[in-house]
């Protein structure tokens, strides 16, 4: 087909690459090989439409039989009246094969009003003598077979296509095949050359997951060659390779299809659909999708089924897969995203020094509070040092000793700062009172209170070191090997001059010291990650050493190194006036206000018991626990709480996210059993449980309790808290991006369940304030600010969401406005676009479709597959909401912590969009 200067067109009669189907009157373009019916009327279409229109357009078109061109036709179809939209060339027959085809016929879709409002201008008038073949067509069409879905291949779903069904990550098959060769050869060393049906995964790259469907691969491929063998020689592979990297969407489409099509019959039954389900669920570990194979094998049978056939065809199954999921992508530009992605490109400075100015600067800007708080302490510190160090080189000390003397004494000053400093960063009841009462929370960054407790901590290390060498290598023995005439001068505070170290050893302040420096040994290397976290791996006994219990006890030597240091500060040598020993007015205050704070919690937990209301045990390892409310009991969504089981440990707390809103009437907590305590305290409850009732969710529940205290059989539990966290302060922004990995999500749950609540609660407001006829108030919502929430959830296991499925569903439900962005990110299955998750990409659409409910969450939030892309993340937010200040909360391990950090930096340098990061870390 040859197209004019004005644009008109005409078609081969053959032509089937470009069709117009009819629809309730609405502009539809159809486009592809999905429907041959449909297809041989758009030709007919085709020719009337150039008889009709083509001289009287005022050009020639010449019509070849062996031409291939065509055009995508589409067209405004109101009552009589027809408008052609957009006519746009189409390569028939070409080399490029069906990917070109659909990328052309996707940008079809797209409103190229210029080109189409110059085609109206000179055709409208002639139009309408094809707008009664149009007519006709359309009455002939819903009158013909029963009416079924109809898939259109928009841009969206061409483009999704083109993605789709890849059985390999490497775009480029030739690079590949060097590294698949190289495997072939050695796991074929010494076999003759013979790869084995179980090793192809392997040799291709797939992981240990994805063996059995390697294997179902393998077996596809053999059967369109017709071997019979479980093995097969590097020429074969080499084939089979070819035929997996190739980027023609129909060539990976028709290897699917082999793949499920097991009989090789060219058709599809149910229970082979059944079986690659099946397959589809173990590889991307979706149990539940697995129990339920049957019943979604019967979905699509009955969607690309209607007539009853009892199976299903090729053209179905891409039918099916043109229907896969299409993700909101609202607030995008894509000239603004190009625009974006430019400026966030990073630019290198040739000028080291502007480059360092630059780079210190970005630094301050996101760091300002942490740095004046560190400059401010070592600041402190190194004046304590100067001052004791200046004190002693004037006295009769530094004649004997040195600048030994001067240095020991410079650093136990600065160990009675830090050993004082320490316990304030643990007074979790002040901070919070700060954090929720004061101002400070602008100047102070009270989110990096544990932070600071470990830095003081290092500084205690290192204190002690300089102190204990200085003394004990270098003034104690000089002290010993002093004249007679230098001794003089040290004999009223030492006595007989000593003869050996055992004098020093065995005087309080030398076995206070030792004592002190083993204990805070202990402690010190017990609370490093590789202990805490159970990372170090030792033989039985030693293996109690490990884990947070040992943690926990090691850390409460700090009374006896408290006691020892008080001692060791009265019983010094070279200070005799009781108003010069400091050590104990260093330390008198925060001994004061830490034991407060432990007298606080242990009132406060006996004072408000709770009976437990409910508990689940949920997939994953995750206990629930729902309890009552204490009168007074008062919290912020994001704050959490410190829980005590005496069945477990009579003296251990453990800090956990409260996940219920403030408006619940009731507590609750989710807890991950992580180590020792936690998996205690699952036993103890799940002995109590029973097997859910149909319909709910959780291994193990016991609902419903009544009395006023908590049944016999379960354990009781007593709490202390609540006590601030970062996320608690996300009301301070109209815009908060929510991130939680895993059982990091709890402070979220809380805040969306928040969110939904103050929503609800402004909606009330305002309707009353309509009835009344007054102005709108604002009292009990007055400091709720935000106006946009995104939740990202991500979790390896689909049990996972059973967690807080229920919230998931109400938030759905009760959002009416749109308010929360919920995104659930399963990491197990495989990304959208890869073979092995293809499926589980259909059926999640199709159901979603018909149900509302998600296959992977059991949800109403539709799903996503393997891990967010976070730079995209934070672009759409920008460009969705310019100039605005987002609060960016991050609950989870720390490997994410930096790339989420440094994304809100870059973003917020080089948009007008600020983002703000906190993060919790456990």
């Amino acid at each position: 087909m040859g197209t004019g200067e004005d644009g008109g067109a005409s078609a081969d009669s053959n032509q089937r690459d470009s069709d117009i189907e009819l629809i309730g009157g609405e502009r539809v373009p159809q486009s592809g090989p999905l429907n041959k019916r449909v297809g041989r009327r758009s030709s007919k279409l085709s020719n009337a439409s150039a008889s009709t229109s083509g001289s009287d357009l005022g050009h020639s078109i010449s019509q070849e039989q062996d031409e291939g061109d065509y055009v995508e036709v589409t067209m405004d179809i109101k009552g009589d009246s027809v408008a052609l939209h957009s006519v746009i060339p189409v390569a028939g027959n070409s080399d490029e094969g069906e990917d070109e085809k659909l990328i052309l016929l996707g940008k079809g879709m797209e409103k190229k009003r210029s080109f189409g409002a110059s085609i109206v201008r000179n055709a409208s008038i002639r139009m309408q003598q094809v707008s009664q073949e149009l007519k006709r067509l359309a009455s002939s069409s819903k009158q013909g077979a029963p009416a079924r879905v109809h898939y259109d291949r928009t841009k969206s779903a061409a483009s999704h296509a083109l993605k789709g069904l890849k059985f390999i990550s490497k775009t480029d098959g030739g690079a590949g095949w060097v590294e698949v060769e190289k495997q072939f050869d050695a796991l074929t060393a010494s076999t003759n050359g013979y790869l084995h049906r179980s090793l192809f995964a392997k040799c291709i790259g797939m992981n240990k997951e994805s063996e059995a469907f390697a294997g179902e691969l393998f077996d596809a491929l053999s059967r369109r060659r017709g071997i019979q063998t479980d093995s097969i020689n590097k020429l074969q592979l080499k084939d089979f390779w070819d035929e997996i990297s190739d980027q023609s969407f129909d060539s990976r489409l028709r290897t699917f299809f082999d793949m499920v099509d097991k009989d090789a019959d060219g058709r599809i039954t149910e229970e082979e659909i059944k079986e690659i389900i099946c397959l589809s669920a173990t590889t991307n570990k979706l149990a539940n999708i697995q129990r339920q194979a049957e019943e979604y094998a019967a979905l699509i049978m009955e969607e690309l089924d209607p007539d009853d056939t009892g199976f299903i065809m090729v053209n179905d199954l891409e039918m099916l897969l043109l229907h896969g999921p299409t993700h909101s992508t609202r607030g995008d530009s894509k000239y603004l995203s190009q625009m974006l992605s430019l400026k966030l490109k990073p630019t290198h400075e040739e000028n080291p020094i502007r480059r360092w100015y630059t780079k210190t600067m970005y630094f301050l800007q996101d760091n300002w509070q942490r740095s004046w708080v560190l400059v401010l302490w070592l600041g402190v510190m190194l004046g304590l040092f100067a001052y004791k160090f200046v004190q002693y080189r004037r006295k009769d000390a530094y004649k004997v000793m040195g600048h030994c003397v001067c240095m020991a004494k410079g650093a136990a000053e600065t160990l009675k700062l830090n050993m004082a400093i320490i316990l304030l960063p643990v007074c979790r009841n002040t901070i919070t009172w700060l954090r929720n009462k004061t101002k400070l929370g602008i100047m102070v960054p009270f989110d990096d209170n544990l932070n600071f407790h470990k830095v003081i901590a290092v500084a205690v290390a290192i204190g002690v070191g300089i102190h204990g060498i200085y003394h004990l290598a270098c003034d104690f023995p000089r002290l010993i090997d002093a004249s007679s005439e230098k001794y003089e001068l040290m004999e009223p505070f030492f006595g007989d001059q000593p003869k050996s170290y055992w004098f020093f050893v065995k005087s309080w302040e030398g076995v206070t010291g030792i004592i002190m420096v083993v204990l805070m040994a202990i402690a010190f290397t017990l609370a490093t990650p590789w202990f805490r976290r159970g990372r170090v791996k030792l033989p039985k006994p030693l293996n109690n050493l490990t884990g947070f219990n040992a943690f926990w006890y090691s850390h409460h030597l700090f009374v006896i190194v408290y006691a020892l240091l008080i001692v060791h500060g009265i019983k010094l040598y070279l200070t005799k006036e009781w108003y010069k020993k400091t050590t104990w007015m260093y330390l008198a205050i925060p001994i004061v206000i830490y034991s407060l704070e432990r007298l606080t919690r242990a009132l406060r937990s006996t004072i408000k018991p709770v009976r437990i209301l409910k508990v689940a045990v949920y997939p994953g390892n995750v206990l629930a626990l729902h309890m009552s409310k204490p009168q007074g009991f008062r919290y912020k969504s994001g704050q959490y709480m410190f829980l005590n089981c005496a069945a477990v440990s009579p003296f251990e707390w453990h800090p956990f996210s409260i996940t219920s809103a403030p408006g619940d009437d009731y507590l609750s907590v989710h807890i991950r059993t992580l180590g020792d305590w936690t998996r205690s305290l699952k036993v103890k409850f799940s002995e109590c449980c029973q097997p859910p009732d149909n319909g709910k969710s959780g291994l193990l529940r016991a609902d419903n309790l009544q009395g006023d205290g908590s049944p016999s059989g379960l354990p009781k539990v007593m709490i202390d808290g609540p006590y601030g966290a970062p996320a608690q302060d996300y009301k301070q922004y109209e815009v908060v991006l929510l991130v939680g990995l895993g059982i990091g999500a709890t402070p979220m749950i809380s805040i969306v369940k928040d969110i939904v609540n103050n929503m609800k609660a402004m909606e009330e407001e305002e309707g009353s304030n309509i009835e009344e006829g007054s102005p709108q108030k604002r009292n009990g919502v007055n400091k709720f600010n935000t106006r946009r929430a995104y939740f990202y959830w991500v979790t390896r296991e689909q049990g996972s969401f059973d967690w807080f499925k229920g919230v998931m569903n109400e938030v759905a439900e009760e959002d009416h406005k749109g308010v929360i962005e919920l995104h659930n990110y399963c990491t197990s299955v495989y990304e959208e676009g890869d073979a092995r998750s293809a499926l589980i990409a259909m059926l999640q659409s199709l159901n979603h479709a018909k149900n509302g409910v998600d296959i992977v969450s059991g949800t109403s939030v539709k799903s996503h597959f393997a891990k967010p892309n976070w730079r995209s993340v934070y672009k759409r937010i920008a460009l969705t909401h310019p100039g605005a200040r987002v609060g960016v909360f991050y609950c989870g391990p720390p490997a994410l912590t930096k790339e989420l950090g440094q994304l809100a930096s870059d973003f917020s340098r080089n948009t007008t969009t600020r983002y703000d990061f906190h993060k919790e870390n456990f």
